[in-house]
């Protein structure tokens, strides 16, 4: 017994005994902390509750750390604080929130609900608030919109100071560039119509960067992008829905650059003879030698056939003529050509012309050509003047006129009867007697001189009313007649 491994034993096993305890208390210990912090890992069945959808309950602390009322009272201070919801009750039982009410929409009604879930202390939310549907009467909706447009009104006042203020000062820069153009352009050889154009696209396009800072300073790049890109798109379409007024103003302006004719001229288009008293942006004004006053559209113009008689004052009239197959040719044709030769109103240069046209059943047809001064004597009067006087002319020449040979056939014969002569009857009026020839005066009371009559028509048109801006030249030929 006196050995010393023998009295050490006691104490060792004592101290592994301490040990042990030790371990044990500790494990004990930790297991429960752990159980305090994170729950229970066991899940509970899912409870049905009546009168509303159940749903998974999250984990149930065995000692909540909020107490019930705590969780009622403050779930139901912030829903009373929205004023979004109608009497709304709260009720907490061992964790699980009861919600009662009524709102307006859905959004309300999930929006409690996540609160709630949200709410330390929550373990499962019963979500029994309705949704109260709305009355036809209800104003409020359209109250709010309206208080919110009168907020955002007075939010844009001084961004709408800023666009004014903007807007005139480009309208006065456009006015300005428009009369700084008008002057610029009035010394070059620029149609009215054109200097106008010009000056005015130049104002559109001031007003055009206007708008689009106003645009820029509200905020809208986008739309002010869309605005000054899409300028080419409105113009596109405007042309395509007035394309009849945009095709008469778009010829106007080039018939103004080219100036086939100017004002008092004599032309002739679509079929339409007249003396051109003005071309407007829509038609082309003219006088008919009627007196009647034409409007053709500018379109209708720049697309035809232009003939313009007073371009070129001289102008060349034929007619025709048939002498006999027994009188010679060139002998009428001497005769012709003496006749114009002598008459004051045909030119001798171009030189006149007698040539054979056809042989006919009767006669030999002569086409006579000769020119005449358009702007001083009448076309009409003066052919009517060459055919009497070429008339008279082949009468005392001996030169036939024979009409058309017609063969009549009688085949009982043709019966004659002699009858006594009382006398030849006088004429009523001797002033009226038949002439024996033609008379060898250059006009006739008839033809009333052979003057043109543009000046008469031209002095008509001037009384008239003509509608439109004039966008022409006068002629000095107009000016002088």
């Amino acid at each position: 017994m006196n050995n010393p491994l023998v009295k050490a034993l006691p104490s060792r096993t004592a101290r592994l005994l301490c040990a042990a305890f030790l371990c044990c208390a500790v494990f004990a210990f930790n297991s429960v902390a752990a159980q305090q912090l994170f729950g229970s890992e066991d899940k509970p069945a899912q409870a049905k509750v009546p009168d509303g959808k159940p749903e998974s309950p999250g984990k149930v602390d065995v000692r909540p750390v909020a107490k019930d009322d705590e969780i009622s009272q403050r779930i139901a201070d912030i829903l009373v604080a929205t004023n979004w919801f109608g009497e709304p009750q709260v009720t907490v039982q061992q964790g699980i929130v009861f919600l009662k009410g009524t709102t307006e929409n859905d959004e309300s009604r999930q929006w409690a609900g996540d609160l709630a879930k949200n709410t330390e202390g929550v373990v499962a939310v019963v979500n029994q608030i309705e949704v109260a549907p709305t009355t036809v009467w209800d104003f409020e909706p359209s109250f709010q919109v309206l208080n919110d447009l009168a907020r955002g009104l007075v939010r844009m006042l001084p961004l709408t100071v800023v666009a004014v203020v903007v807007i005139v000062i480009s309208w006065i820069f456009a006015r300005l560039t428009v009369f700084v153009l008008r002057r610029r352009l009035l010394g070059r050889s620029l149609s009215r119509l054109l200097r106008e154009v010009l000056a005015r696209a130049g104002g559109l396009v001031v007003m055009l960067v206007g708008l689009y800072l106003v645009l820029r300073i509200a905020g809208l790049t986008q739309l002010a992008l869309t605005v000054v890109g899409g300028t080419g798109l409105i113009g596109l379409v405007l042309g395509i829905a007035f394309r009849d007024i945009t095709e008469n103003f778009l010829a106007s302006l080039f018939l103004s650059l080219q100036q086939p004719f100017r004002e008092g001229d004599l032309i002739e288009v679509a079929n339409i003879t007249g003396y051109v008293q003005r071309l407007t942006s829509r038609t082309t004004v003219v006088t008919t030698p009627d007196g009647n006053q034409v409007q053709i559209p500018n379109s209708t113009v720049f697309k035809s056939t232009i003939r313009n008689f007073t371009s070129n004052p001289n102008r060349r009239e034929d007619f025709m003529v048939g002498i006999g197959y027994d009188d010679s040719i060139s002998f009428a044709q001497e005769v012709v050509l003496k006749v114009l030769a002598e008459h004051p109103a045909v030119l001798n240069d171009p030189e006149p012309l007698a040539l054979v046209d056809n042989l006919g059943s009767s006669t030999v047809n002569l086409r006579v050509y000769f020119w005449l001064d358009g702007s001083r004597h009448s076309w009409a009067k003066v052919k009517s003047s060459v055919i009497r006087l070429v008339k008279r002319a082949f009468q005392d020449a001996g030169i036939s006129l024979p009409d058309e040979a017609r063969e009549l056939i009688f085949p009982h014969g043709v019966p004659v009867r002699m009858m006594e002569s009382e006398g030849a009857a006088e004429p009523a009026d001797r002033a009226l007697a038949k002439p024996t020839a033609e008379p060898e005066t250059v006009a006739t009371k008839g033809e009333a001189g052979l003057q043109s009559e543009a000046g008469e028509i031209k002095e008509q048109a001037r009384r008239s009313w003509t509608p439109g801006e004039n966008l022409l030249t006068p002629s000095s030929s107009a000016d002088n007649s």
